[in-house]
């Protein structure tokens, strides 16, 4: 059974409408009992960094969060918040992935980038990711990004290069929303409940 956390910032429809497609079991929750008796996380966003921390605060799930040895993907604002600071109103995250996200520079093109683009640069070693190369397209929505790291999986550009998909011990992170990217989109959830399961077994 996956978990989505519902913190009222959350994209839920359509990640739980992804994992129906994929005929994976699911709850959507902000319960930390029901957390704690899932198999993995998916953990949503959508939004402003500082409000998103809030909500996570008000159901304790901001420390749910960090001491959690589950299974975690955070997607899009998600995968922002496992970081340890935003420059959107000097937000602070949860401070498991080492890292400020930053701001694209609106005056060399246009700011959210939004839309369909691909990795740049695919670290094959990781099951999350050992599926791609250059070529599959993802869909994305933000203004703010990561910038590239140790803990990056694949790199995508947009003004300047950033991390599209992130790894440390448990935690890992989609910047683009899988369940909005089609079939590729699809194979990377795929490629997350395969760890889950065949890890546990």
């Amino acid at each position: 059974m996956i978990a989505i956390i519902n913190y009222e910032a959350g994209n839920l429809a359509s990640v739980s409408n992804a994992l129906k497609r994929l005929n994976e079991p699911h709850i959507i929750t902000n319960n930390t009992g029901e957390l704690d008796d899932s198999d993995g996380i998916i953990f949503p966003g959508v939004g402003h960094a500082e409000p998103a921390m809030e909500s996570l605060q008000k159901n304790n799930l901001d420390q749910w969060l960090i001491n959690t040895d589950k299974p975690v993907l955070g997607i899009c604002l998600g995968m922002q918040l496992l970081y340890e600071s935003s420059e959107e109103g000097d937000s602070q995250g949860l401070g498991i992935i080492p890292g400020q996200l930053k701001k694209f520079d609106s005056s060399v093109d246009k700011v959210p980038h939004m839309g369909w683009n691909t990795f740049s640069k695919v670290a094959k070693n990781h099951s999350l990711v050992s599926s791609f190369g250059t070529s599959e397209y993802f869909y994305f929505v933000h203004s703010y990004f990561a910038p590239v790291n140790d803990y990056t999986l694949a790199s995508c550009h947009y003004i300047k290069d950033f991390t599209a998909v992130v790894c440390k011990d448990n935690y890992m992170g989609t910047q683009f929303h899988p369940e909005k990217s089609g079939k590729a989109g699809a194979l990377l959830l795929q490629n997350f409940l395969y760890s889950i399961y065949q890890d546990g077994q």
